[in-house]
C-alpha cells in the first residue's frame, strides 16, 4: 500500500493528494532548484567580495607605494642635505688646514731665521775658540821648541816621560784613584815600553795601555819618524797584555797629520794612537770613560772566563777519570779473559774428572755386582781342600 502526501497550492490554496514517488520527484526538483539558486547567489557574493578585496588590496598597495615613494623622497632630501653639509665642512677643514699650514710655514721661517742667527753666533764663538786654541797651541809649540834647543836628545826624552808622569800623578788621586801607572820594568823579551797604565773597577781591569814617549832635539842630524816606533810598541803591547798602545810624541813637529792632536793609526797596528803631550791626560780619560760603559760586559766576561776555567778543570778531571777508568777497564778486561781461560781450563779438568768418576762408578758397580755374585761355592769350586775346610767349619 503506497503512502500519499497532501500538497496545498500556494496560489489557489487547493489541497490535493499525490503518491510518494511523484512527491519525492517534486521535492527533488524543488531542492535542486533551491540549491542552484543558493549556489548562484553565493558565487555572486564571492565574486563581489573578491572584487571588493581586490579593490581594497589595490588601494593598500597604491597607498604603500606612495608611502615608500614619499620616504624615498625624504631620504634623498636628507642625503642631499648631508652631502651639502659634508662638502661645506670639508671646504671649511680645507680652509682651516691651509691656514694652519700657512701659520706653521710662517713659524718655521721665523724659527729658521732664529736658528740661522744662533748658528752664526755659535760659528763665530767656535771660530774664536779655535783661534784661541791655535794661539795656545802655537805658544806651546814655541815653548817646546825653546825647551828642545836648550836640551840634549836624551834629556828631552827623559823630560817628556817625567812631564807625563808628573801630569798623571797630579790628578791621580782625584781622576784615577784605582789606576796603576808605573814604569815598564819587564825586559825579559828584550824590549820594554816606557809606562803601563791599567785602571780597575771592583778589582776588574777595565782598560790597559802601553805608553811610549818619544822626542828629539832640533839639532839631531837624523830625524826619527813616529812610524819607526809602531812595530816595537805593538810588540810591547802584546807581550805585556795591554789593550791599547799610545805613542806620546813630539816627533815630526811640522806634520799637519800628527799635529791634529790625537791620531788613530789602527789601520796599521790594532788599537794604536799617536798623540801630542797636551792630549796625554784627556786620552787616558777618554779610554777609561769609554771602558766604564763596558764594566758589566767585562764582569760577565770574567764570569764566563771563570766558568771556562771551571769547565776546563772539570774536563781535565773528566779526562783523567776516563783514563783511569780505561786503565781499570783494560786491567779488568785482561783479568776477565784470564778468568775465562781459567774457567775453561777448570771446565775441561772437571769434565775429565767427571768422565773419570763415571768410569770409576762403572767399575765400582761392576765390582759390587761381582762381589754380590761371590759365594763360598764359587770360591771353593774345583778346590777340594777349601771345600773340605768350609764343610768342617759348617759342621
Amino acid at each position: 500500500m503506497s503512502n500519499s502526501k497532501e500538497i496545498k497550492c500556494p496560489n489557489c490554496k487547493s489541497v490535493f493528494t499525490i503518491d510518494d514517488a511523484p512527491f519525492a520527484d517534486i521535492v527533488k526538483q524543488v531542492r535542486d532548484h533551491e540549491f542552484s539558486d543558493e549556489l548562484h547567489k553565493r558565487l555572486v557574493e564571492a565574486e563581489k567580495r573578491l572584487e571588493l578585496e581586490a579593490q581594497i588590496s589595490a588601494k593598500e598597495i597604491e597607498a604603500k607605494a606612495e608611502a615608500e615613494r614619499v620616504a624615498l623622497i625624504q631620504e634623498n632630501t636628507r642625503l642631499n642635505s648631508e652631502l651639502t653639509s659634508a662638502a661645506t665642512a670639508a671646504e671649511l677643514d680645507k680652509t682651516k688646514a691651509l691656514a694652519d699650514l700657512i701659520t706653521q710655514n710662517t713659524q718655521l721661517e721665523a724659527d729658521m731665521k732664529v736658528l740661522a742667527a744662533a748658528k752664526a753666533a755659535q760659528e763665530a764663538t767656535l771660530r774664536q775658540e779655535h783661534l784661541n786654541e791655535l794661539s795656545v797651541k802655537d805658544k806651546e809649540i814655541e815653548l817646546y821648541k825653546n825647551m828642545k834647543v836648550r836640551q840634549s836628545t836624551k834629556a828631552i826624552g827623559e823630560d817628556l816621560e817625567k812631564h807625563c808622569a808628573d801630569e798623571f800623578n797630579s790628578v791621580r788621586a782625584m781622576a784615577f784613584p784605582n789606576a796603576y801607572f808605573e814604569k815598564d820594568t819587564n825586559a825579559k823579551s828584550g824590549s820594554q815600553g816606557d809606562y803601563i797604565f791599567r785602571d780597575y773597577v771592583d778589582e776588574i781591569q777595565i782598560v790597559s795601555v802601553m805608553l811610549e814617549m818619544k822626542n828629539e832635539a832640533d839639532a839631531t842630524d837624523k830625524k826619527k819618524k813616529n812610524e819607526d816606533f809602531f812595530k816595537e810598541l805593538d810588540k810591547d803591547r802584546n807581550e805585556k797584555g795591554c789593550e791599547y798602545a799610545i805613542l806620546v810624541s813630539m816627533l815630526e813637529k811640522d806634520s799637519d797629520y800628527y799635529n791634529q792632536g790625537i791620531v788613530d793609526v789602527s789601520h796599521k797596528y790594532p788599537k794604536m794612537f799617536v798623540i801630542r803631550p797636551q792630549f796625554f791626560l784627556p786620552m787616558l780619560a777618554l779610554l777609561r770613560n769609554n771602558a766604564l760603559n763596558t764594566v758589566d760586559d767585562k764582569r760577565e766576561l770574567q764570569r764566563i772566563r771563570q766558568q771556562n776555567i771551571d769547565v776546563e778543570l772539570f774536563n781535565d778531571r773528566l779526562e783523567k777519570f776516563k783514563k783511569d777508568i780505561g786503565k781499570s777497564a783494560k786491567w779488568a778486561n785482561d783479568r776477565y779473559k784470564d778468568a775465562i781461560d781459567d774457567i775453561d781450563k777448570s771446565i775441561d779438568m772437571l769434565t775429565d774428572l767427571k768422565d773419570q768418576l763415571r768410569l770409576w762408578v762403572q767399575h765400582a758397580e761392576s765390582a759390587e755386582t761381582k762381589a754380590n755374585a761371590v759365594t763360598i761355592e764359587s770360591l771353593t769350586k774345583d778346590n777340594d781342600t777349601m771345600t773340605k775346610k768350609f764343610k768342617e767349619l759348617g759342621d
